[in-house]
């Protein structure tokens, strides 16, 4: 069955991310295609005419498949926007096709944001694929991300081995433990959604604004903390000059209501720029 996505639609173009990065795999590209393990079946997807074919099809496959690959995103009132600003509309129309991605599950979401605490995406990937492979379940290509459950009983003397610092370990496990609803999250406005998170041990304000971007899709999410952010607005509306968190912060209002389109479109735009 294919999900039909609007155009213009590239699927490659889409999940460039899921080649450049690594792989934990949890989410594997493989021949042209990703593969994920929903609700404990293997999927597939790759492109079809109108959208993507998901091989196996049910109500759950298509739910987490659409949500993974960026359905929630409203992109024709953005391009609409973008054609207003100078150097926005420009990046848009050089990625035409291009739609953000999504972490569907929240714990996973918020794992990878531990993860990837400064250090490069690639070895974060490298550490989570560890990870996964103790914890997780192998199908036929890649695994099922581990359980909010199977976590919270793990002994974080295992977590070195897999390259986790001690501080990370602490954290995955203190937030697997947790008394923290993660699907009522959705529920809440931005600003609750981030005093709930950086609640809990080593969820800072960075991983608050990700998981409000690349789980919730929320519109205004604006991760200014983010080093690639920061390169790519100064790159791009800064001559190079290099700016700060707050001068980051501050230029949200100019992007608004689409600051997460904005910064998932500029740090699209930075990695094509090389």
């Amino acid at each position: 069955m294919v999900i039909s996505i609007p155009d213009p639609y590239d699927f490659h173009l889409s999940t460039v991310r899921f080649r450049d990065f690594g792989s934990d795999g949890a989410t594997v590209w493989h021949e042209d295609g990703l593969h994920r393990v929903i609700r404990g079946q293997e999927v597939r997807i790759e492109a079809a005419l109108g959208g993507v074919r998901v091989d196996p099809f049910n109500a759950e496959s298509a739910e987490e498949v659409s949500r993974l690959l960026g359905l929630p995103f409203a992109l024709d009132p953005f391009r609409t926007w973008a054609a207003g600003d100078r150097i926005m509309g420009p990046i848009t129309t050089a990625l035409a096709g291009f739609r953000p991605t999504l972490n569907p599950r929240p714990f996973e979401a918020l794992v990878v944001a531990i993860t990837t605490q400064q250090i490069s995406l690639q070895a974060a990937a490298a550490i989570r694929g560890r990870f996964v492979q103790r914890f997780g379940l192998k199908h036929g290509i890649a695994w099922e991300f581990p359980s909010r459950e199977a976590v919270a009983l793990a002994d974080p003397r295992e977590f070195p081995a897999l390259g986790f610092s001690q501080k990370k370990a602490e954290y995955v496990i203190e937030l697997a433990r947790s008394e923290l609803e993660f699907d009522a999250l959705a529920l809440l406005p931005d600003h609750e959604v981030i005093a709930a998170l950086t609640a809990l041990p080593g969820l800072g304000r960075w991983t608050a604004d990700w998981f409000l971007a690349r789980h919730l899709a929320r519109p205004h999410a604006w991760p200014a903390g983010d080093l690639g952010v920061r390169k790519a607005v100064s790159a791009f509306y800064a001559d190079g000059r290099p700016l700060t968190i707050p001068e980051v912060r501050a230029m949200s209002d100019r992007f608004s209501p689409f600051q997460n389109l904005s910064a998932q479109f500029l740090l699209a735009a930075a990695r094509m720029a090389g």
